[in-house]
């Protein structure tokens, strides 16, 4: 009932919204007599807040045109490599006229970017995959909202997810690939990767874990007391509601985001006020720079995503509260978990220093349960003053992480022979 309710409140604010934004335009119009009238400007941010306040955030794009890289201009395509009900493997193709630098596009390094499905879509980590794509061949996994997926597709658990990981893989191919897997994908990925190296296939290159809870016991977060404080049922019956009948997955089980979001909000609810209060006054004051930088972050920040319950809830029970990786007893589809098999790939870890979601010594729990890894291929890095975000989204991750990162796969990667091939014609231009 409760999803339901949430809709009918949407409907209500729709028209609202839409009323305010008109208002808002209406003050500000330099051609309107209104935007003449005192406190003008007041009342158009007032009425832009209620706007932004009330309106719905659907799921943003990429939007990546173009990056420098090599010290050029190159121009991006994005593609799906690979489409399944839940997930579409997106590649971000790069595309250069110059034949010097589609020589050194080539011998970039690949990666694998495993993005979260904790609430927000994929495009979240829009600026981590922008700075890869400078050095790097980037794939990413774009998860699919799970009210819009049909509910004859089936469930989406937690062992599915890790089989999707896998099946990525061996699409790229293993060989000379680098697995970037940010926040909660870091179990999955670990648990993929483990399992494909206990089965004698060949695994990635490296596995570089940002900020998941690897073992969530380490520097407990108000996410992971959550979780441990309230029982599997309690969860069951309290957060898991039927899709309606307005969407295409219409009865299929889910967390719905909206609830999601909600908690996000509840973690830091001083911070979101302030920051719209902040808003406000950028808007009287015509401070156009900071007033972008807001509706940019919020227009990401409150577009969300509903999670299939059954991967929500085996998430819930496998890795907060049975701790079932570090514990050793994890089997996804009856094959145990053995991070101790992984033996030919190098693992980086890195944490935020300030990290309010994933604590420290969480994701460097990693390290004590990767044993069969040479410590020669092992490395931690720990961010000073950085929160959860910023390990993987603005300045500290651009002029910190990710030379870490960068310096990390150039020296892991193993070097091809150069192959002779025949030079691309001149103006033609080709992808990489």
């Amino acid at each position: 009932m409760l999803y339901q309710l949430h809709e009918f409140q949407k409907a209500l604010l729709e028209p609202v919204s839409s009323w305010a934004r008109a208002a808002s335009a209406a003050f500000t119009d330099t051609s309107n007599p209104a935007s003449k009238i005192p406190g003008s400007e007041r009342l158009a941010a007032s009425y832009e807040l209620l706007y932004r306040l009330g309106k719905e955030y659907k799921k943003p794009e990429f939007g990546i045109r173009s990056v420098q890289a090599h010290g050029r201009e190159v121009a991006i395509h994005e593609i799906t490599t690979l489409a399944k009900p839940f997930c579409k493997l997106v590649r971000f193709k790069r595309f250069s006229d110059d034949i010097e630098v589609i020589q050194k596009l080539k011998e970039d390094p690949v990666v694998l970017v495993v993005a979260p499905l904790s609430g927000h879509h994929s495009t979240l980590l829009r600026d981590t995959v922008s700075t890869l794509l400078q050095d790097h061949k980037v794939y990413i996994t774009d998860w699919i909202d799970a009210r819009i997926v049909p509910a004859e597709a089936g469930e989406f658990s937690l062992d599915d997810y890790v089989h999707y990981v896998q099946d990525f893989i061996r699409t790229i191919g293993a060989e000379n690939l680098h697995v970037i897997s940010v926040c909660q994908p870091t179990v999955p990925v670990l648990g993929a990767i483990s399992l494909m190296a206990s089965a004698g296939e060949k695994t990635p290159t490296s596995m570089i874990m940002m900020g998941g809870p690897i073992d969530a016991r380490k520097s407990p977060t108000a996410v992971n007391n959550l979780a441990d404080q309230k029982s599997y049922g309690w969860f069951e019956s309290h957060v898991v509601y039927k899709v309606p009948p307005n969407y295409p997955g219409a009865g299929r089980l889910v967390y719905p985001g909206f609830l999601q979001h909600t908690g996000f909000i509840a973690m830091n609810p001083k911070n979101h006020m302030q920051s719209h209060w902040d808003f406000f006054q950028n808007l009287v004051r015509g401070d156009e720079q900071d007033t972008a930088s807001h509706i940019r972050f919020y227009d990401e920040y409150n577009a969300v995503l509903d999670m299939d319950a059954k991967y929500y809830l085996d998430t819930i029970k496998t890795v907060f509260q049975e701790h079932a990786l570090p514990n050793g007893t994890w089997q996804v589809a009856g094959k145990l978990v053995k991070p101790q098999d992984i033996n030919k790939t190098a693992l980086l870890t890195i944490e935020g220093e300030l990290d309010d979601i994933s604590g420290s010594g969480q994701t460097r729990a990693a390290h004590a349960l990767c044993s069969g890894i040479d410590k020669s291929s092992k490395a931690h890095y720990e961010v000073a003053g950085a929160g959860h975000y910023g390990i993987f989204a603005g300045r500290r991750w651009r002029e910190k992480v990710y030379p870490k990162i960068n310096s990390f796969i150039r020296e892991h990667q193993v070097v091809q022979k150069k192959t002779k091939a025949r030079p691309p014609k001149l103006g033609s231009k080709k992808s990489v």
